[in-house]
């Protein structure tokens, strides 16, 4: 178990995940076991689900003042109906069982990203790799959801990141019109990547598109520009959190090159798909990053009976 984790596994699922993946031998190589990574159950949530009951307006408190970050010229607006239709967290919405599970995976991110409670934080553990074995099994949805509910956090912003160079999802899925971005930035030395950042009007939430297509996505990637870039884009603005949609580790090549850039590595796993022979095959692609945790997606086992969200929306009698 990750010394960061603050998850347990004691006759739940994630008991029941770590029996169906050897996630040591994946990694270990002939070498000593090491310590299974943690695996966080996200529950799925159907879109009616999303809401929970009605209840009072909660005034939200207000964020505390942080160095001022770089602003970019382009303003974009999030639809906050089109992300209850498509079940993502809505900010400022009541809590869901959805928003909750969340708030347990960012946590012990945020805990290995800027210490505390007796832990050192991470070499650079602020930038965060969302990937998966193969497609379909919900790492950009699972990026997203991580990028809004850390958004919400007081001390730290995010910059939420299309590295999927071949097939970029993020500006679609949220309904923004195409912009230029990351691989233009990579690819020309001139350009500020600052500049291409774009603030949306959720709070503390800002987006780097992947920009421009190439079939040399790899190539620049594993130039020394990209870690120039990175180390701008953290300079710039200390409280920034990165989070990377990352190609999935089995189907394009990217993913080895960026896992060498980040301090974290968060594997979406599909339940009951992802077989352990490809879960073992991309773990090794992304030995670049020393931290590894897995996310379990798409399940609605709980044998505890965990509900999360629904003590938020009672009322009193």
């Amino acid at each position: 178990m990750n010394k960061h984790s603050s998850i347990k596994s004691s006759g739940s699922l994630l008991e029941r995940a770590s029996e169906l993946y050897d996630f040591g031998a994946a990694l270990r190589g002939g070498a000593a076991a090491p310590a299974v990574p943690p695996v966080v159950e996200i529950q799925a949530v159907a879109p009616e689900q999303t809401h929970a009951p009605e209840q009072a307006p909660v005034i939200a408190p207000v964020r505390p003042a942080m160095a001022a970050a770089p602003v970019s010229r382009t303003q974009v607006t999030i639809s906050r109906e089109r992300l209850a239709a498509h079940n993502f967290i809505v900010p400022d919405d009541p809590v869901t069982g959805l928003s909750e599970e969340f708030r347990i995976v960012k946590r012990q991110l945020l805990l290995a990203a800027r210490g505390g409670k007796g832990f050192d934080a991470l070499p650079h553990g602020e930038r965060i790799l969302i990937c998966s074995a193969n497609p379909d099994e919900g790492k950009t949805y699972c990026a997203i959801n991580l990028a809004l509910s850390m958004a919400s956090e007081k001390d730290n912003r995010v910059l939420l990141v299309d590295a999927d160079f071949a097939k970029p999802s993020i500006l679609s899925t949220l309904g923004i019109e195409k912009h230029r971005g990351f691989m233009d930035a990579l690819a020309d030395p001139e350009c500020d990547a600052e500049s291409l950042v774009l603030q949306t009007d959720i709070d503390g939430l800002s987006i780097l598109p992947a920009g421009s297509q190439t079939n040399q996505d790899t190539e620049y990637l594993a130039a020394s520009r990209t870690a120039e870039i990175i180390d701008q884009l953290t300079r710039n603005d200390p409280a920034r959190i990165l989070i990377f949609d990352s190609p999935p580790a089995l189907a394009a090549s990217p993913a080895s090159v960026l896992a060498l850039h980040v301090g974290q590595t968060l594997m979406v796993v599909h339940a009951d798909v992802t077989t352990e022979s490809a879960l073992r095959d991309a773990l090794g692609l992304l030995s670049g990053c020393e931290h590894i945790q897995l996310l379990l997606n798409r399940t609605k086992f709980s044998p505890t009976g965990r509900k999360f969200g629904n003590y938020y929306g009672y009322g009193a009698s």
